[in-house]
């Protein structure tokens, strides 16, 4: 029976734990430069210390016209690299793995017309428009990507996780209700990742860890478990989570947890050897132990939970109280549509506890 304090490993790199930071955008944190501040430095430094089997950064984007807000950290050119290297040495001086999570919003974004595999209508209100992507395109996007994963490896990074769901560019590829392109790009929907995550073990060689967070429903759970078996091959790890409008009537209804976990757990029996981690609402230290025990899968992606308490992890293994998000209801501090100045009441009511 997997525990949370297993080590275990993804690639070349060892993880001393189960316990994952996932990637979180902490918005207004930069300007539009992209740069990272000393506040992302503190903050990931924070999160090192507090026990982490490893961390993947916020997405970060390879173009500026790629990104989601316009205060979100970049690596779309050579002169944001020094602010990474300073990241990268700030986890590992805690000995923590440091993957960044590497971005482009598509449709999610802020162009006017965005970059898409096949014109789009929005059907959201968060949604821009979107435009088919030529093959000059498709193959300016991929060179940004490998470019992105080569200035990450320069700057000590461990590896990257492409972010391949949550309706961001890639998941749009493998999404059947927006690519509706007649070419091989539309014939294979996983096409565009695996030209991505081949030209990047390319570039940066078999030591430089690669892995997806993956849509487990891209629309349905069938689809998730095609994507993950066509994309194993090129990877070194999965993370599983959401897609566009997620259709997830294939998880029981009494399935104890959130339905990216059950997905996640059924796509380890499929690919047993390939290390599989999971992220949706894991809020405390037993909650994610018992996902960790029903599902089998290796790593637990705690989000919130390490943003109300920095030492989450560490806690989490000493079974200590781990502290809870509270899912605030008028715009969580660390969103887009919080302020980012006013403290989080999760963080605060878990402070008073201690």
């Amino acid at each position: 029976m997997k525990q949370l304090s297993d080590s275990f490993q993804i690639g070349n790199l060892t993880l001393k734990n189960r316990i994952a930071v996932p990637s979180m955008v902490c918005f207004d944190w930069t300007d539009d430069t992209g740069m990272v501040t000393d506040r992302n430095i503190a903050h990931y430094r924070a999160l090192a210390q507090g026990g982490a089997g490893v961390i993947f950064s916020e997405a970060v984007c390879i173009t500026k016209r790629g990104r989601l807000h316009n205060t979100q950290l970049g690596l779309w050119e050579d002169e944001q690299m020094e602010g990474w290297k300073r990241l990268a040495d700030a986890c590992h001086e805690y000995g923590v793995p440091f993957l960044a999570q590497i971005h482009h919003a598509g449709i999610n974004g802020m162009d006017d017309v965005a970059d898409c595999p096949s014109d789009y209508t929005p059907a959201h209100a968060h949604h821009t428009p979107g435009k088919e992507m030529s093959l000059d395109r498709i193959v300016y996007i991929r060179n940004a990507f490998v470019k992105t994963a080569l200035r990450c490896k320069a700057a000590g990074l461990d590896g990257v996780e492409l972010h391949g769901c949550h309706g961001y560019l890639l998941s749009q590829f493998m999404s059947r209700k927006i690519n509706h392109r007649t070419d091989e790009y539309g014939n294979d929907d996983t096409l565009f990742v695996k030209e991505i995550l081949e030209s990047i073990r390319i570039a940066c060689g078999p030591d430089f860890c690669v892995g997806i967070r993956l849509a487990a429903f891209e629309p349905t759970m069938e689809d998730g478990f095609r994507h993950a078996k066509a994309l194993a091959p090129y990877v070194d790890f999965l993370d599983i989570s959401y897609g566009i409008d997620s259709d997830v009537s294939g998880c029981p209804a009494d399935f104890p947890y959130r339905p990216s976990f059950y997905a996640a757990m059924k796509i380890k029996e499929m690919l047993p050897d390939m290390p599989i981690f999971c992220v949706d609402r894991i809020t405390s230290g037993e909650m994610a132990k018992g996902a960790l025990e029903l599902t089998q899968i290796d790593g637990i992606d705690v989000g919130r939970g390490h943003l109300v308490n920095y030492n989450f992890a560490s806690d989490a293994l000493a079974g200590r109280d781990t502290g809870c998000c509270l899912h605030c209801k008028g715009g969580c501090s660390w969103g887009p549509t919080g302020n980012p100045d006013n403290p989080c009441p999760g963080k605060m009511r878990f402070l008073k506890r201690k």
